[in-house]
């Protein structure tokens, strides 16, 4: 897929250490909710980290993409450091107290569909190729699709939504980009990183 085998390597573990981190995440975020408070900032910790690896994988997958589609690939590449950008300040809204854990979570949901823009160019790229096992393809077309839903969180963060109580009934469905990003997402990037290391 990529020039040499140690590039092919390093996109494979960094691919597997996105997915990792966003098991983490989830984990640290059910104990937030069943053990103690305290680690929901290990999971805000976590919501960047997945970002930020997944700027880096999207970095290393930019040759690759690149050939297959110069201008896509530049714009798709953009919208992922865009999306990280957007985890950060989600994290650090919510680690500072300058926010609720409701609206910081705009700002990363928004940031996670971004990435999600970015996965889903990526995927529809190489459609039509033999790169990457084509069911791997797909089903990153859809964790993609699933990621994007968090752009209906835009409204909360116009809105100032930041308690459950009065959300709009309309962004809950933002919710489902979560979905994407904690459930799917993962998956997608393990089996990414295990079809890559054993090429």
């Amino acid at each position: 897929m990529t020039t040499n085998n140690f590039s092919t390597a390093t996109t494979g573990w960094i691919a597997i250490a996105t997915g990792v981190s966003a098991i983490l995440a989830i984990i640290f975020l059910t104990l937030m909710y069943t053990v103690n408070q305290s680690f929901g900032r290990v999971n805000d910790v976590f919501n960047s980290i997945i970002g930020l690896s997944s700027v880096v994988l999207a970095c290393l997958l930019f040759a690759e993409h690149h050939v297959k589609s110069p201008l896509m690939s530049q714009i798709a590449l953009a919208l992922a450091v865009g999306g990280a950008i957007f985890t950060i300040i989600g994290s650090i809204l919510i680690i500072f107290g300058f926010t609720g854990f409701i609206l910081a979570g705009w700002y990363s949901s928004i940031g996670y569909a971004l990435i999600g823009f970015w996965l889903a160019a990526f995927c529809y790229t190489l459609l039509h190729g033999d790169v990457l096992p084509h069911n791997l393809i797909i089903f990153g077309f859809v964790v993609g699709a699933f990621m994007a839903i968090g752009l209906l969180g835009i409204p909360g963060i116009f809105a100032r939504i930041d308690s459950m109580e009065s959300m709009p009934w309309y962004l809950y469905a933002a919710f489902f980009g979560w979905l994407g990003t904690y459930i799917l997402y993962p998956i997608w990037t393990i089996w990414l990183g295990r079809t890559l290391l054993l090429k």
